[in-house]
């Protein structure tokens, strides 16, 4: 008896921040089901050691170390992808960056740094890329935050980026639907990353991981939802902590 083919055998993906944290885990559930990876990411380490978990299940996998916050990375990385990219299949942008402070106090080059990296990236690549994404009638997710949906004290910057965020993903799903295109948005709390122990180190609180939402869980929920029949789309999930602290 031959082996069963897997869900996503024979797709491609291409992952930022594909080498830590939600991105990392979405990238190996997607080798899970068969897909092969491109991850993008600032480090080519974390990276690479995702790469070699993907080839060990026994898909393909590339790695591109980027600065999404430079225009010229944006740019060298559409160039590289274009060339190198025979399909695409399905589209995640996981890669942020965060910031703390308040409104009187705020760092506009901050600012920039965030908005380029939060919004006009993942922007920039599915602009890029949404000619393949119509031919194969792909998928695009936008990994966001809890903060997309309600801004905070102290968190005005990073809050703004990630409703910016939304905005686009809502609008192109109006737009790319027609072509069988999805768009899904995914709205994470409190999570086990790096970004959350930086976190909880400016915020002056323990870290304690266990009590958190787990990569894994986010990355099987979005597994669940990009395998579901062509039916349905799963437009907005919002995801939080069982344990409330």
């Amino acid at each position: 008896m031959g082996l069963q083919k897997r869900n996503l055998e024979d797709r491609i993906a291409v992952i930022t921040g594909g080498g830590s944290g939600i991105g990392a885990a979405v990238a190996l559930a997607l080798a899970q089901e068969g897909a092969g990876l491109y991850l993008i990411g600032r480090r080519l380490q974390p990276l690479e050691s995702v790469a070699s978990k993907a080839r060990d299940i026994g898909v393909p996998a590339v790695c591109y170390r980027v600065d999404l916050s430079l225009s010229s990375g944006q740019l060298e990385l559409t160039r590289s992808l274009g060339q190198n990219l025979q399909r695409l299949d399905i589209l995640i942008h996981s890669a942020a960056l965060h910031n703390v402070g308040p409104v009187e106090d705020g760092n506009l080059s901050e600012l920039d740094q965030l908005y380029h990296t939060n919004v006009r990236a993942p922007l920039a690549l599915t602009q890029a890329f949404l000619p393949m994404l119509k031919a194969q009638e792909g998928q695009i997710v936008f990994i966001n935050s809890s903060s997309g949906v309600v801004a905070k004290p102290m968190s005005a910057q990073y809050d703004a980026t990630k409703h910016a965020l939304k905005a686009i993903a809502d609008s192109l799903r109006g737009e790319v639907n027609s072509y069988g295109v999805r768009v899904l948005s995914v709205y994470p709390g409190r999570t086990a990353t790096d970004m959350q122990e930086r976190l909880h180190r400016t915020e002056d609180k323990t870290y304690r991981p266990e009590l958190l939402m787990q990569p894994a869980d986010v990355a099987s929920v979005i597994i669940n939802a990009l395998l579901l029949p062509r039916t349905a789309e799963v437009t907005d999930i919002h995801i939080r902590p069982m344990i409330k602290t």
